[in-house]
């Protein structure tokens, strides 16, 4: 199976951002982008500095679950310094570039699935994770790992237990990552300087859920809920009706 080959320079060729991407660095292989990504911004990095990996062997997801990428799929990791009133929406504005991306590159049909997954067809494809460094009331850094599988078939998917699925699958044809990063830092860029309107944001995302109506178990680190997803807020938090009638 052929590779695009991606570099910090083919993704930067014809980059037009005005934060997202200015900056760009490129690792064959590293442990985790979102490692990288938190020493480079307690250094002091530019903010919009994107760490991409060409493979990634130790990335995380939520509840510490492992997130790993092997060479073909997409690992990469944004820092920003938003305001602290803005950082409910960076979730927000992530998972739907990602969606959009997918929709512009290959025509597929995205979803995401709260709160930091996207989906195709009720299979992911990607997830999102955001880490957060906060000092009393600011932010002292933010970094967002992103990971789309890309062009990975079945075999390499065997024994995921989450139902998975990659671009690859559903378009029968390879999916040049180049395209897809370029895509998914402008949008993700455009989103980023309009944040403070995040009511437009909230409310694209919210109708962009398909998690909205369905029996969820929703597993934190204490407790379990289980019920029907009725809503969202304007926070991102999810509002479930369990078994005994509460919200």
């Amino acid at each position: 199976m052929s590779r695009d080959l991606l570099t910090a320079e083919a993704v930067a060729e014809g980059l037009n951002t005005r934060t997202i991407g200015r900056r760009i660095i490129f690792l064959p292989e590293t442990g985790s982008t979102n490692e990288i990504g938190i020493r480079e911004a307690l250094n002091g990095a530019p903010e919009g500095t994107v760490i991409i990996a060409g493979k990634q062997t130790r990335g995380r997801g939520r509840l510490k679950r492992a997130w790993n990428t092997p060479e073909g799929n997409i690992a990469l990791s944004v820092i920003l310094y938003p305001d602290m009133t803005l950082l409910h929406l960076l979730i927000m504005a992530a998972s739907l570039a990602v969606v959009h991306a997918i929709e512009t590159v290959t025509g597929l049909k995205a979803g995401i699935k709260w709160p930091n997954d996207v989906l195709i067809d009720d299979r992911k494809v990607c997830g999102i994770l955001i880490e957060s460094d906060i000092r009393s009331t600011s932010v002292n850094y933010t970094v967002t790992g992103i990971g789309i599988n890309v062009n990975i078939g079945r075999d390499e998917l065997a024994g995921v237990l989450t139902p998975a699925t990659s671009l690859l699958i559903e378009t029968g044809k390879e999916v040049s990552r180049i395209d897809l990063i370029r895509e998914l830092l402008s949008d993700m860029d455009r989103m980023y300087s309009s944040l403070s309107s995040g009511e437009r944001v909230f409310g694209e995302w919210r109708d962009r859920l398909v998690t909205l109506g369905s029996e969820v178990r929703a597993t934190s680190v204490n407790e379990v809920i289980e019920g029907v997803a009725e809503s969202v807020d304007a926070s991102g938090n999810l509002l479930v009706r369990d078994t005994a009638g509460t919200l």
